[in-house]
């Protein structure tokens, strides 16, 4: 049943309530909860997270009725992201201020409830949207006492040791919250490092301040009034800020400061010692992102797994695996994915998920589901970035069929990997290994407005909670710190350090673990017409008219859209979001160092791939343990087979189509074709003769571990792909390629 509750934590104790008033609070959970004599701590055996939930605040200059009016009319607006409980709250120790919060409940909605006042600090309020990693560990080493079974506490009592900058420094895990010390008359607002949990800051030229987890719970707050000019803005990562708060209940900025930058060593105590890790990167690659994994296990809600049959997505979902065995949770992990109906991905997924030995779902989704939802995802996102609109579209559609279908609400999945490991097909022509390591860095400090603004959108409009490992700080901060020449794409295989570090070690089926890098929209689609087209067509059929670029760039000086499904998305989120576009992107996700390119899109640069996952004449062969720039040989007491010429497959020089016939199909040597229909023999050839067991990686044919390159079209890469798959079922004792 749904009871009314005045009290804050302790449902024993109300006396720390002096001054609050509640005046809406719906928690779903029965009467006999709040009744319990036990005191509080005997009940702490685990913890909760706050997980997925919705923070508010307005701090308003004036007085009167407005305050709740304004509370009314835009709280609810994020209601998704918390249905199990609300709350919204002023305090007479606070002019004109009030705090709300929708909470999505992980253990018991009892203790934990927000906004966060502990007897200890009556004076200090917490709204915190996140997941802490390390609260036990504070718990022990800084001899806290918590109240509660919330992860969140901690930041209340770290604050009180060792001020907002101490208390930020010593997070590990991802946050997003509101802290007002009434004592002092301070507010604080903090994100972590790579802005996994959101949070946008509106500010008014008089002293408003209103802080929300996403824009549309801010944009009602918006309009000018009394000539007061108001900006809202995504608040940076790693970034914390101080404010007074006035007489007049309004706020002042007095200090913002980063405290993290990608790639930063954290200020923290890691999980794993640094010291533990060997001189081997590889293992120590294996260590780090199993540790992430693990330590992202902190929940009593079903725990799943998105999973698109690519590289990142099978990665963490086998570690997951691996990792809620050893656990003993008391379920099978499920796993998640979507597309069409003869997508690659859906091949790809199966296959590991068959591999790995979860409960696997498989949605699938039609052009008309697409038309369906294409308006709502853009308001969902809050962007009209084009790249993460068409990536959103399927995550969209798959967190919505997880809510309605399954009692699975944390999920795990594989976003940040491309960022960290240089996954874009684009860093296979970076003009040097340090240009590739500072467009890493640029887009860990961007993520937050694309990748990341869509993992957390979609997910959280099913309140559903994300969790990413490959953007824990420890793992980025170890694999950024490495040699950026090791980090580079290897004779164009994209995250090849990544690869090798689980290369061999049963992780994956090798098709998975060396299949290329997939523009999410285009792996979900169909083969016969691609997402882009199906938007293309949608866009065609809702604006008739034609394109006209110089319209667009006097409508829209800022990010002006450079085309007619551009432009559609543009004028669907200004009708949301009018005159905010400069604040909430500073450009389209582009990518680089490719010439002649105007569509925003992951699947550019360099040649498109098909991968060949191993070659039988070579499966001893394998990729070094230690990579070692000087030797090409291994130290001695970790020799592996080599080529007889003294060079690792990967080095081999290319030769010509006139030597192929020269040389035995297992040899695998790199050659450069010109003709199309060659492609195709040599494919045949190859498949039939060479015993070549095949997956796909999209346009540059990839032997592993004996690479086998050409830059093949991509039509014709498809058409071959499809072909070759035929012949590897119908030739006896080959199999599926799959």
């Amino acid at each position: 049943m749904y009871s009314l509750q005045n009290q804050l934590i302790c449902p024993r104790n109300p006396s720390n309530l002096a001054g609050s008033k509640t005046f809406l609070h719906l928690v779903p959970c029965p009467l006999s909860a709040y009744q319990s004599p036990e005191p509080v701590l005997q009940f702490r055996a685990n913890f909760s997270t706050v997980s997925v939930c919705g923070i508010w605040a307005l701090f308003l200059p004036r007085a009167g009725n407005i305050l709740q009016k304004q509370c009314a009319e835009n709280f609810v607006k994020i209601a998704h992201r918390g249905p199990d409980a609300s709350r919204v709250e002023t305090d007479n120790r606070v002019k004109n201020a009030c705090v709300g919060f929708h909470r999505l409940t992980i253990v018991d909605c009892t203790y934990g409830m927000q906004p966060m006042k502990l007897h200890k600090y009556p004076m200090t309020i917490l709204l915190c949207n996140g997941e802490l990693y390390n609260c036990k560990k504070l718990e022990k080493e800084e001899e806290f006492n918590y109240e509660t079974f919330c992860d969140v506490e901690c930041i209340s009592h770290l604050y009180h040791k060792f001020g907002i900058e101490g208390c930020v420094k010593h997070l590990d895990g991802v946050f997003a919250f509101i802290l007002i010390d009434m004592e002092k008359k301070k507010v604080f607002l903090g994100r972590d490092p790579y802005g996994v949990r959101p949070l946008f800051r509106l500010t008014g030229s008089a002293g408003l301040l209103a802080v929300c987890s996403e824009a549309k719970g801010l944009i009602g707050l918006a309009k000018e009034e009394n000539g007061e000019k108001k900006s809202i803005e995504p608040f940076t990562p790693g970034t914390f800020e101080e404010y007074d708060i006035l007489e007049n209940g309004g706020a002042k900025l007095v200090r913002k400061q980063i405290f993290h930058l990608p790639g930063d060593r954290p200020s923290f105590q890691p999980f794993i010692l640094y010291e533990e890790l060997t001189s081997d990167p590889l293992e120590n690659i294996r260590t780090l992102l199993t540790s992430a994994v693990k330590k992202r296990l902190m929940a009593n809600r079903r725990i799943g797994c998105f999973l698109s049959g690519g590289l990142d997505s099978s990665l963490i979902a086998s570690l997951l695996v691996r990792a809620a065995k050893e656990a003993n949770l008391p379920y099978k992990v499920q796993t998640f994915c979507i597309g069409m109906s003869d997508s690659p991905d859906v091949r790809a997924a199966q296959a590991v998920a068959d591999f790995i030995g979860t409960e696997h779902h498989v949605v699938n989704f039609t052009e008309e589901d697409v038309a369906g939802v294409v308006d709502d995802v853009i308001y969902t996102l809050e962007t009209p970035d084009i790249t993460t609109i068409r990536a959103s579209i399927a995550m969209y559609l798959l967190s919505k069929y997880v809510l309605e279908n399954t009692d699975t609400t944390v999920l795990f999945s594989g976003e940040g990997a491309d960022e960290v490991c240089q996954g874009y097909i684009y860093f296979r022509d970076a003009p040097s290994a340090k240009a590739a390591h500072d467009d890493s860095i640029r887009l860990l400090r961007e993520i937050y407005l694309f990748d990341g603004l869509r993992a957390d959108r979609t997910t959280s409009a099913s309140s559903l909670e994300l969790r990413l490992p490959f953007l824990d700080l420890q793992f980025t901060d170890y694999y950024l710190g490495l040699d950026p020449k090791l980090r580079q794409p290897r004779d164009g295989v994209e995250k090849f350090m990544l690869r090798s570090a689980f290369d061999k070690a049963g992780v994956l089926p090798d098709h998975i673990l060396w299949r290329h890098k997939e523009a999410f929209s285009d792996g979900v689609a169909s083969k016969k017409k691609s997402l882009f087209q199906v938007l293309q067509e949608i866009t065609e059929k809702r604006m008739p008219e034609p394109f006209d670029p110089k319209v667009a760039k006097e409508k829209y000086p800022h990010c002006t859209p450079t085309s007619k499904e551009a432009f559609y998305y543009r004028e669907v989120f200004e009708k949301n979001f009018p005159n905010a576009v400069e604040k909430f992107i500073p450009f389209y996700w582009m990518p680089r160092w490719v010439e002649g390119v105007t569509d925003p899109s992951a699947r550019f640069g360099g040649a498109p791939a098909v991968e060949w996952p191993w070659c039988w004449g070579w499966r001893q062969q394998t990729v070094p343990a230690k990579l070692d720039e000087k030797e090409r040989r291994h130290p001695k007491g970790n020799q592996r087979t080599m080529h007889p010429k003294g060079k690792w497959p990967h080095e081999r020089p290319r030769k010509n189509f006139q030597g192929f016939f020269e040389n035995s199909a297992s040899n695998c040597n790199s050659r450069t074709l010109d003709a199309e229909m060659r492609h195709v023999l040599i494919f045949f050839i190859v498949v039939v003769f060479g015993g070549l067991t095949m997956g796909s990686n999209g346009g540059r044919i990839v032997g592993r571990p004996g690479y086998i390159y050409s830059a093949l079209p991509p039509e014709t890469a498809q058409v071959v792909v499809d072909t070759c798959i035929s012949v590897c079922a119908w030739v006896p004792g080959m199999g599926s390629p799959a």
